[in-house]
Parts: C-alpha cells; structure tokens; sequence
C-alpha cells in the first residue's frame, strides 16, 4: 500500500455523528474540549470558527468542509466579537440530532466526529493545522458529499449493517479530506512527502519494504536524486532523516502486531527489520518507555476497559 493507506489502516478510523446545528440570525456557540477529530460540513449559510490557542478565526461558507484536529475547545460565530452561549445550552434540547439556536433557518451544519482504534494518530495528526479547511468541497468531490449524506442515513437508521458501513464510509471521508486539502497546501512533516513526487517514490519504498536494510544511496536512486540532495530534501520537507522516518514506522508496525496478534517478540522484531530481539526490545523500551510483553499486557487491559465502558 502507499504511505497514506498504510497509516489510514492502522488507525481504522471509525465515525459517529455527532449533530446538527440550525442557527439564525446573529449567534456564537462556544464548543468544550472533544475526544477524536470533529469534522464539520456547512450546508447553509456560513461562520467563523476559531480554535482555542489558534490565532485568526476562519471563515467557513456553505459548501466547504472543516477538520477540527487537536480536540482542544472552539467556537462557532456569526461575528468573532459576539459573546458566546454554552454549546450544552442548545445541544441538550437537540431534536432528532439537530440542535436550534434563535429559531434556525438561516445556518446549517452536519458534524461527526472520527475515532481511532490504533495510537498512531500523532503520524497523521501532528502533521496538519488545528483547523483543515477544504473549501467548496461539494464541487470538489462530489463523493465526499454522498459519502457525508450516505453516513447520516447509516447511523439514524441503524440498518442491518450499517455499522460495518459506517466505518468503511469514515474512512472515505477521511481520506478524501486529506486528498482535497493535499491538493490545495503544501504541508509540513511527511504529509508533505506525499506532495513531492519525488520523495514520494522514496516514502513508498520505505513502507513497501520496511524490513529491507535501506540505505540512503537507495531511496536516493529511487526519488532520482543525489544522496546530498536528497537526504536535505527530506530532512527539509519531511522534519527527520529518511532513516529515522523509517525507525519510527518500523515501531509503528511493530506496536500494532503487538496489540492486534499473539506472535512471539522475536517473530514481530525480525518482520519489521530488527536484526534481533534484543535490538527491538532496546528500541521499544526508548520510545514506550516500557519493554514488549508489558506494552502488549497495557494494550490489552485499556482495550478491556474500552470494551466495559
């Protein structure tokens, strides 16, 4: 797979809708902190949408979708200098999932919010802005329309099946945000690898063979490159040598074999390119902070307790 669809898959986004908001006149709704990503589409109408900690607020119209990333408190205005009322104020009053503030009929706005099975979250996360605009999105990608209409059936109605469709319809969503916003930015970290062909070639080596002993020579040879060039270019773009980049998925891939399967230690070390079960444990130990058995022992009890909750 390519660099996106392997960090999507270990992430196996999942998606619950959220609610509606049907505003009028001049209002400002002042939102807590969230767990997850929201994402937002206006229907009608338009708002400002500021992010706590964030500078300027951010114009949203109809049409155009938005990514809330960090999960820190925002609000939603008409005007950013209006005092703003409490989102409970409304949202606990919601009528079948759309909650009204001064009557509705002039804003609408669907929203959902993604969920993630997998703790690599921070790979994709960390390398976009707080708030991810895409603008006019229903002109776009008309699917990412029809996937945000098709969702909102699935989870009101509760079809036979539709859980298992509403995550496959999350993971359309999602990526098509990503593919809309790569398209538009030139962003930072190795989201921003995945906008230069050129190290793209290498990025896709690296996670198609992540066990191969790479060596810069080679993912130079594969972007078209010279070594010096290369390694800068990466280092620039990407925010870390092509070498540690491929240290860190490496962990990744062993993390989620260590959640999701009962392998031996050694058998995951050698998969993910370890020379040896010794050289793994060192390296999990210096990112974990704990060895193998004991990550895969805490992985399962907090999956147990999500399980209870």
């Amino acid at each position: 797979m390519d660099p996106l669809s392997d960090i999507l898959s270990l992430l196996k986004p999942k998606s619950v809708l959220s609610a509606g908001l049907d505003a009028g006149g001049d209002w400002a709704i002042r939102f807590p902190a969230h767990d997850g990503i929201k994402f937002n589409t206006v229907v009608r109408g338009g708002c400002w949408v500021a992010v706590e900690g964030e500078g300027v607020p951010i114009r949203i119209a109809a049409g155009d979708c938005f990514l809330l990333t960090r999960g820190r408190p925002f609000r939603l205005a008409t005007d950013p200098g209006l005092p703003a009322i409490d989102s409970a104020t409304i949202y606990d009053h919601a009528e079948n999932g759309v909650a009204t503030c001064n009557g509705g009929g002039d804003f609408f706005l669907v929203g959902g919010r993604f969920f993630f099975s997998g703790d690599a979250a921070g790979l994709l996360f960390d390398a976009l802005p707080a708030i991810v605009p895409i603008r006019d999105a229903s002109n776009q990608a008309a699917i990412l329309r029809w996937a945000l209409d098709q969702l909102t059936v699935e989870l009101r109605l509760g079809a036979p099946g539709s859980t298992l469709m509403a995550d496959h319809l999350a993971q359309i969503m999602l990526l098509q945000v990503l593919r809309l916003w790569l398209a538009s930015e030139r962003p930072a970290g190795w989201l921003g690898g995945l906008a230069d062909p050129r190290l793209t070639r290498a990025l896709g080596a690296l996670h198609a063979e992540p066990a191969r002993r790479w060596t810069l020579a080679e993912l130079a040879e594969r972007a078209g490159m010279s070594r010096t060039t290369f390694a800068d270019r990466f280092r620039a773009v990407v925010g870390q040598p092509p070498l540690a980049y491929l240290a860190g998925w490496r962990m990744q891939l062993a993390a989620d074999r260590l959640r999701r399967s009962d392998a031996s230690i050694a058998s995951i070390a050698y998969a993910v390119g370890y020379e040896s079960e010794t050289a793994f444990r060192t390296a999990l130990r210096r990112r974990m902070l704990c060895t193998p058995m004991q990550y895969r022992r805490r992985m399962a009890a907090l999956l147990l307790h999500r399980t209870l909750r």
